[in-house]
């Protein structure tokens, strides 16, 4: 099922996410390289264990079960996707 980081994310990137990810795949990171780069963080769908320790934690409420991801922001799960060349 994965998880996707939507719109709210966009312009914010606050990391706690990160942190709470079990499996680190939640990037990109504040130390890593590309960071500046992007306009939100991503998840990896591939990587991702659907375990939802993420969802609690953001504090914009951007992070959705992919079934659950609202119809006006169904284009994240192809970007968070597509961030990872997936």
């Amino acid at each position: 099922m994965a998880y996707v980081i939507a719109e709210p994310c966009v312009g914010t990137k606050d990391t706690a996410c990160v942190d709470a990810c079990p499996v680190d795949c939640i990037h990109p990171k504040k130390d890593e390289s590309g960071h500046g780069d992007v306009d939100q963080l991503f998840i990896d769908p591939v990587e991702c264990i659907d375990c939802g320790a993420c969802v609690p934690v953001c504090p914009v409420s951007a992070i959705y079960a992919s079934d659950d991801l609202p119809e006006n922001w169904a284009s994240y799960a192809q970007k968070n996707a597509t961030h990872y060349g997936r």
